[in-house]
């Protein structure tokens, strides 16, 4: 017999932080103030002032970066991708820095569901692949697993989704 899935205990907050396990579901999208930034292959690839993020129940935020602050040739596809439940059908692409290419990791909603059109044709790139990904000064830790997109900073506590054995939270 299988047993159910026991909902995970939120880590502690301490001053200044967010909790995951706060964030809504269906999720919200905000604007963030904070410069983001991505290198690959010890290029700045992307960085912007104008992002969004999309706060989901036990996900790490997912940054979401206008078009016009990728530079250009970095993204090559697009090609289909998953279905998203909240922001509909997502396209892929592979991503160039320096000498490295970095094989569908970012993604974008061309034509997002209504409540996250704002995001339309903007930008979201997986961490793990890239040299590094900033939110101001902070480096992100890329969420665990290779599904989902989220960026861990220091301000963000878990646990979070991704890793084996959470895909049922």
């Amino acid at each position: 017999m299988a047993r159910p899935l026991a909902r995970p205990v939120p880590e502690p907050i301490q001053p200044g932080q967010e909790s995951v396990w706060d964030y809504p579901r269906p999720p919200r999208l905000e604007r963030v103030a904070e410069t983001l930034r991505v290198i690959l292959g010890g290029a700045v690839i992307a960085e912007s002032k104008a992002g969004y993020r999309v706060l989901e129940t036990a996900h790490p935020p997912t940054y979401y970066l206008p078009p016009g602050d990728v530079s250009a040739g970095v993204l090559s596809g697009p090609r289909r991708g998953g279905i998203c439940e909240w922001k509909g059908q997502a396209v892929l692409f592979d991503v160039h820095g320096g000498d490295r290419l970095a094989p569908s990791a970012a993604w974008s909603y061309p034509e997002p569901t209504q409540g996250f059109d704002a995001i339309a044709g903007y930008v979201a790139f997986y961490a793990l692949p890239m040299d590094a990904c900033f939110v101001g000064a902070a480096r992100v830790t890329p969420q665990p697993g290779t599904f989902y997109g989220g960026w861990i900073t220091p301000g963000i506590v878990g646990p979070f989704k991704g890793g084996p054995g959470t895909m049922g939270w």
